[in-house]
């Protein structure tokens, strides 16, 4: 009999599937606890549960996690996994600490579709979408092993932010992502708040329009160019949901969401998007919309892309333009560099359904295999 894994459900769908079995709603509030905030996997340690309810999720149900296939760390304590989703596929996931929060870039997809020139997992092409299992398995992992590596007791949090910036276009498997953000914001699992998760976007304009619908968060914005012709080449979905229509879709998300801002994210390209003529354009695209900050991310190269960071000094123009104008401008500070863990370098290991590559497997992964066990303990 196959078992049910439960980092597929979000509250709501696991009160749901226990109460086909005649379990009351009250005991899903007490798995999740057991399973998101303590870690724990095993059905027989799940002490606050009736002996007949352990005995009948042992039976039906599981608490697995992705197989690990390489862990690597960073010099500045960055540490990315690679994680085995099946197929000849893996994605990968960052642990980034810093001293007022510790954050987690979490995949979405199996490769991206979307082929932003600027990113290495758009450039390995797309197999597919991740179930919400193996959404939340990358979020579970690194609570708990950090957790562990870094001495926290059972009411301590090794991770205070989430992003959704790893492999993949998040609102292109909305199915999946949303009972995963339900699970990142519940007070019985993660209980993180709305303003520390980060749904970062390319720009599907439907899908930013449910979001607001169905559980607001932060919201960023791939954004990379001040005009349409510039960003149909970088962010070709651009062509499909032009900057004006984006835009409007951002100007409606802002009356649900956390912030009083939206975010927007602008990949510093050398001679490409970063002279000063760029920099007032895109003062003029936003002036009198919105509230907004942007953040300037330095290109993290990766082989075949043929484009090239833009110099430290003329980052640091570029952010005075906006920043003289009253814009909040801040220049992402590289982390994991050196173990292509940076921004736009996630490349996992893929198998190219959309033949970008002519079907070849891309594999960008660590020497050294860690252990595929799962870092739950058991009391």
């Amino acid at each position: 009999m196959s078992t049910v894994n439960l980092l597929q459900f979000d509250k709501a769908a696991l009160v749901d599937w226990l109460a086909q079995a005649g379990h009351k709603a009250f005991r899903a509030r007490q798995v999740m606890h057991w399973v998101h905030q303590r870690g724990v996997a095993d059905f027989e340690a799940m002490t606050e549960l009736a002996r007949p309810l352990r005995a009948w999720l042992l039976e039906h149900a599981c608490v697995r996690a992705l197989p690990v296939l390489a862990e690597q760390r960073s010099r500045d304590g960055t540490v990315k996994w690679l994680f085995d989703v099946g197929a000849g596929n893996a994605v990968e996931s960052v642990f980034i600490p810093e001293a007022s929060r510790n954050t987690l870039c979490v995949s979405s997809q199996a490769g991206c579709a979307m082929a932003c020139s600027f990113c290495s997992t758009g450039a390995q092409g797309f197999n597919r979408n991740l179930e919400t299992s193996e959404i939340l398995a990358q979020l579970w992992w690194a609570e708990f092993t950090q957790r562990l590596a870094l001495g926290l007791g059972d009411g301590e949090r090794a991770i205070s932010n989430v992003v959704m910036m790893g492999m993949g276009e998040p609102l292109q498997n909305y199915g999946a992502l949303v009972p995963a953000l339900r699970v990142m914001l519940d007070d019985d699992a993660y209980g993180l708040s709305r303003r520390r998760v980060t749904v970062s976007t390319s720009g599907v304009v439907p899908m930013i329009d449910r979001l607001a619908r169905d559980c607001p968060v932060a919201l960023a914005v791939s954004l990379h160019a001040p005009d349409d012709a510039l960003r149909d080449r970088l962010v070709p979905l651009n062509r499909k949901y032009p900057l004006a229509e984006l835009l409007a879709a951002c100007e409606r998300y802002l009356a649900f969401a956390p912030r009083d801002f939206i975010t927007f994210e602008y990949c510093m390209l050398d001679g490409v998007n970063d002279s000063p003529e760029h920099a007032r354009e895109l003062l003029a695209l936003m002036r009198g919309r919105f509230a907004w900050k942007c953040n300037l991310i330095p290109f993290n190269p990766f082989p075949g892309s043929g484009l090239r960071r833009s110099p430290a000094q003329r980052v640091a123009a570029f952010a005075a333009t906006l920043a003289e104008a009253g814009v909040v401008a801040t220049v992402r500070k590289t982390r994991g560099d050196d173990i292509d863990a940076a921004c736009g370098q996630l490349a996992g290991e893929v198998l190219d359904r959309t033949s970008r590559r002519g079907n070849r497997v891309v594999a960008i992964a660590a020497s050294g295999a860690a252990s595929a066990a799962i870092p739950g303990r058991t009391a």
